[in-house]
């Protein structure tokens, strides 16, 4: 993903398959004083993810980052792109 497309709070998966497959919320975007690097802060919500916190690069959050999810009901729903099959 790009990193325009990328916004707190929303959820985003990285598109893996089985025991790899996780969902992370984009917590917090912040500025490192010393550095000024940009720095995300994200939940781990769903699959590998769960249950855990962290924070990386900009650039390597949206390299993991394949698409954005939405929960609907029990289930992780891809949100844009392609259209869902009927």
């Amino acid at each position: 993903m790009s990193l325009d497309e990328l916004k707190v709070g929303f959820f985003y998966s990285n598109g893996a398959y089985g025991r790899t497959w996780g969902v992370r919320q984009l917590a917090q975007i912040a500025v490192e004083p010393g550095s000024g690097a940009t720095t995300y802060h994200f939940r781990g919500i769903a699959g590998i993810c769960r249950r855990k916190k962290g924070h990386c690069s900009a650039e390597e959050f949206a390299r993991w980052a394949k698409y954005q999810v939405a929960l609907v009901e029990n289930d992780w729903k891809r949100m844009g792109g392609e259209p869902e099959l009927s």
